[in-house]
């Protein structure tokens, strides 16, 4: 498969939360190549046997890349003399090469096309999830097919655009946060990311797993018209005010002219 030729690069944001309780997933679904060529595609792919594994795929980057790699890990990729597909890998970590060599593989294909018209390759991954008798893991995947693993010290994984999301889950992301704090976290980031950058949109998807349990708990698109979304957005923006209203003023601040001793 050729990538389409388009300039769509971190037209997105996924976050994907590795607690002691289970993985959070979270992504929005606004791509553009422009400013009026905006669409809406869902960025998570889930792979499920109940009982058997779950594993969750978010992705990042040149949309037409994207989809290619997800195609090929649905038709199945030879490693090794094996045809292997995210549902028949062995451990998580094979998941994540196999994602690594999917994306190699697009590159090989599509990489010099897009070179000779100046687009970038750009391509990311979160892949979370779990296998049975194997440990729940979230890895990070980048465009050259490397990857990363998430770590009780470094509970968090993003990709796309994250700098606006990023420094609230620094200050309060743990490992050992409750599933559904964590929930609140990623949404929190995400409303931060909406309000910064607009070509990151709504409607967002939302995916809880919970460690052990070998199923999908939770799966839920949340659009503008969701009222637990919109109370997020407007108590957080309250509560923000209000920590900055109570902050005292500096006291070497400077008084207005007139102001009363």
């Amino acid at each position: 498969m050729t990538a389409r030729i388009t300039k769509g690069g971190k037209m997105t944001y996924c976050v994907g939360l590795d607690l002691k309780d289970g993985l959070v997933m979270l992504s929005d679904t606004r791509t553009n190549a422009g400013v009026d060529n905006i669409s809406i595609f869902s960025k998570m792919h889930v792979f499920e046997v109940p009982g058997q594994r779950v594993l969750i795929l978010l992705a990042a980057g040149n949309l037409a890349i994207t989809q290619s790699v997800v195609n090929l890990l649905n038709e199945g990729i030879e490693i090794d003399g094996e045809v292997e597909t995210p549902l028949t890998v062995r451990s998580m970590f094979r998941g994540a090469q196999l994602v690594g060599e999917a994306v190699r593989r697009v590159y090989r294909t599509d990489g010099p096309a897009l070179a000779a018209q100046n687009v970038n390759f750009e391509a990311s991954f979160l892949l979370g999830g779990q296998i049975k008798d194997r440990n729940m893991r979230l890895f990070q995947i980048y465009s050259a097919g490397n990857f990363i693993e998430a770590t009780p010290d470094t509970p968090f994984l993003q990709i796309g655009e994250h700098k606006y999301g990023k420094p609230i889950l620094d200050r309060a992301a743990r490992h050992d946060t409750d599933l559904y704090d964590g929930v609140k976290l990623a949404l929190v980031s995400m409303d931060s990311t909406l309000r910064s950058n607009l070509t990151v949109g709504l409607p967002i998807d939302l995916l809880v797993y919970r460690r052990d349990a070998l199923h999908v708990e939770l799966r839920r698109r949340l659009t503008e018209d969701d009222d637990y979304f919109r109370m997020i957005r407007d108590r957080w923006s309250e509560a923000l005010r209000e920590a900055y209203r109570t902050i005292p003023r500096p006291e070497w601040a400077v008084a207005a002219p007139g102001a009363a001793e």
